[in-house]
This record gives structure tokens, sequence and C-alpha cells, in this order.
């Protein structure tokens, strides 16, 4: 099974009088890159919920999103009334016109004039969150597996035209040869015209050349990288991406090599069509886990 790194996640339930949501968002990234967004009172257990969401999300950039909102009217920032009435005498002593919205905005950014409050975060409430949590990782790791199945999906077709190919490259492998044996007779005739070509050298070097321009081994390594990426995508582990784009780049060396000791323009249009679909391959192997 295949786990494409982006995925969303939402859950909203009720504690008592408060409303909880928890909003999960995930993309693409080489390594965790988690950022938190939670209420005052649940600063003090982010380590503990990003360890939570380490070992829930594997991998990814992660925006965490925790709303509390309380039917009392309860909220995370007060406004510090003896702090701004000061400021506001203050200003109104310099003889500036107060009526002026920007100013009273201004009053607003002075520091501490706006303060947290410092409410308590009860074990009751903290337990019933990390089941929303829990739950909100659950969706987000099942629209994962929804994308994998999808990328999945175009991964068997990609390997799928590439060993179709690689197939194909055997009708031309008599011909190849033919031509190679041709092409090299007519270089040593036109270069000794006047001289005898003793054939059973010319055999014997032939057979040495074409040994060094055999492409049997690398179409078998080929076959065999192409059934490994395959048995790889069964294997059951979620992260797969790194194994798979090693596998995918020892295709890369075969398909290459095979098209340099072609000599043979039909199996060189067979070789660049697989090296078009192994970019492919490897495009979608940077969205999965």
């Amino acid at each position: 099974m295949i786990y494409s790194m982006t995925g969303y996640g939402q859950v909203k339930s009720v504690f008592k009088d408060k409303e909880i949501t928890v909003e999960l968002r995930c993309l693409n990234s080489k390594m965790n890159d988690f950022r938190l967004k939670t209420p005052n009172a649940y600063r003090h257990k982010e380590l503990e919920l990003r360890k939570l969401l380490n070992d829930a999300v594997v991998r990814g950039k992660l925006d965490f999103n925790l709303s509390v909102i309380s039917s009392k009217g309860d909220e995370d920032y007060s406004l510090n009334k003896n702090l701004f009435k000061s400021f506001y005498n203050q200003i109104h002593e310099l003889g500036i016109d107060l009526s002026q919205t920007d100013i009273l905005n201004a009053i607003l950014q002075f520091p501490n004039v706006i303060e947290p409050n410092s409410t308590e975060l009860q074990d009751d409430e903290y337990e019933f969150t990390l089941t929303v949590i829990k739950e909100a990782l659950e969706k987000l790791n099942d629209f994962r597996i929804i994308e994998g199945a999808t990328i999945e999906n175009e991964f068997l077709l990609r390997i799928k035209i590439i060993t179709d190919h690689l197939v194909e490259v055997a009708n031309y492998e008599k011909e190849r040869q033919d031509q190679l044996r041709e092409k090299i007779l007519k270089s040593l005739n036109s270069t000794f015209s006047n001289e005898n070509i003793d054939m059973n050298r010319f055999e014997q070097e032939l057979m040495y050349y074409m040994e060094r321009l055999d492409i049997t081994e690398e179409k078998v390594r080929l076959k065999q990288h192409c059934d490994y990426f395959l048995a790889e995508m069964d294997v059951d582990t979620v992260s797969k991406s790194k194994k798979l784009n090693f596998i995918s780049q020892e295709m890369g060396r075969e398909i290459n090599t095979l098209g340099a000791k072609a000599q043979h323009s039909s199996i060189q249009k067979l070789v660049v069509v697989m090296k078009d679909e192994l970019e492919k391959i490897k495009e979608q192997l940077a969205n999965i886990l």
C-alpha cells in the first residue's frame, strides 16, 4: 500500500460547554516540519502533542490547528483595561484627538494591552482533546491512503509500459546484430578495398565486438528491478519512498546503458519511452511517504 504525503483531516466535537476543533493539513516535505497553533492553556502540552503527531504522521509539512471555543464566552486573550486607560489618558494629555480610530488601534498594539488569560487546562478536557486529535489523524491518514491508491495505479501503469517496451526490444535484436555486422564489414571494405580480408578473423573480431555490445544483462537487470519495485509496493510498511527511489535509480542506470549499447534506431525509440515513463515515476515518488 502506498501512502500519499499530502492529506487533510478535521474533527469537531463538544466537551461540556466547549467546542473543540482539530484541523490537520499535510504537504510534501523531505522531513517532519510541524507548525502548531494551540490555545494558551495547551501550550505546555506542545512537546507531547508533537511526539503524538510525529509518530502518526511519519513525514510531511504539517499544519496543526487546535481551537477551543467556550459557550460562556471565555477567550484566550482579554483587554488589560487599566493599562489601556493609562495609555489613553497619557495620549489625551498630549492634546491628540482621540476620536481618530487609528489612535485607538495603535493603543491596542502596545505591549501587554492585550494579554493572555491564565486558564488552567483540566485533565479530563485534555484527555478528551487527545481523542479528537487521534480521530483527526485517522482522517488524515485515510485521506493519504486514498491519494496513495491513485499514485499506486500510476506506478503500475508506468512499470507496465516499461516492461512492455523491454519485451519489444527482443523483436529487433537479430536485425540489430545483422546491421552491426554489415556496418563493420562495409567499414573494412572501404578501408582495405584492395586487400583480402580474413573472414575467419573478421568473425572472431565481430564476436568479440558483439559481446561488448550485448544487452542481455541490462534487460535481465531492468526486468528484475521492475519486479522488485512492484514487490516493494506491496510490502506492509508506511514509508517506502527512499527504497523505491533507490530502485528507480537502478532502473535508470540499466535503461541508460541499454540505450548506449543499442546502436539501433528502433531500440533507441523504445529506450526514450522507457526513460520518459521512469521520469514520471520519479516525479510521483516525491509525493509519497
